[in-house]
């Protein structure tokens, strides 16, 4: 059994002349590692002869991605994980920096971004999501750190070694489902993103396999977390809304897949425009 050393969720707090100061959060840092990664693997990945992007584009794309990101991924987390909470609380809506995001939410903001930013520059949307798919893990396992740091989504009961009594929430040891997701959905998926998209791939098949990859990974490590208080099981007593969510994105990557070695897809994502 291992106890959560009750790290202050403010990792440095900045004294600014006649403001005060300015509290950095650890949860707001860890986007930040996120994105910045993700940004240098967007640039090695187009130095690669024929990738079809310069690394000017990757910067840009990155900045609708990060502003779809905070915007639809608190958004989904208002909508569907507290709606009766901020509708009496509005303005607390805009305290990304305390923690509160939904990765649901965030993709659909991800994917409104890809879109406006294929419409910007004449590139085709899976051609855009094809490369950026591999960015993305290190974005959601920093996050996951984040969410470890904060004590918040937490898993079950375990009496395994490896469990962590967090002091925020009571004294039982409890799965680290926030570093299980970390590993899955950030080392693993990384890992598996990188080797498939070394080489040339039909258009929608790095896109569809990171689909299918997280949904199966959050579906999985959903089993050990313990599901929202407000929400609970949704059905069967194990059900969450994290599952609930990942079905239709799981059936969505294995189409992506099929159509894209089933011959529909007739360019290969290296293809840029």
């Amino acid at each position: 059994m291992i106890v959560h050393p009750n790290i202050d969720p403010v990792a440095i707090d900045i004294p600014l002349p006649w403001i005060g100061s300015l509290p950095v959060h650890w949860y707001g840092l860890m986007y930040l590692i996120g994105f910045v990664g993700g940004a240098l693997i967007g640039v090695y990945r187009a130095r690669r002869p024929g990738s079809g992007w310069k690394k000017e584009e990757v910067w840009d794309v990155l900045f609708y991605i990060a502003i779809g990101v905070i915007i639809g991924g608190r958004l989904g987390y208002v909508l569907f994980y507290q709606f009766e909470y901020y509708s009496s609380h509005p303005l607390e809506v805009f305290s990304v920096w305390t923690g509160g995001m939904a990765f649901h939410g965030g993709l659909i903001g991800v994917i409104v971004a890809v879109w406006l930013f294929g419409r910007h520059t004449q590139r085709k949307f899976l051609q855009i999501t094809d490369f950026i798919a591999p960015l993305c893990p290190l974005g959601l396992g920093a996050g996951r750190v984040g969410n470890f740091l904060n004590q918040e989504l937490w898993g079950g009961p375990t009496d395994a070694p490896w469990g962590v009594v967090f002091p925020a929430v009571d004294a039982v040891s409890r799965h680290p489902s926030q570093l299980y997701e970390a590993g899955l959905e950030g080392l693993v998926l990384l890992v598996i993103l990188l080797v498939y998209s070394r080489r040339s791939r039909p258009v929608g098949s790095v896109s569809g396999l990171f689909l299918v990859c997280y949904s199966m990974f959050r579906f999985f490590v959903e089993l050990f977390r313990e599901p929202d208080t407000h929400l609970g099981y949704l059905m069967f007593d194990w059900v969450t809304m994290g599952q609930l969510l990942s079905v239709p994105m799981f059936v969505f990557g294995v189409w992506l897949m099929y159509r894209a070695y089933s011959g529909s897809a007739k360019v290969r994502s290296t293809v840029s425009r």
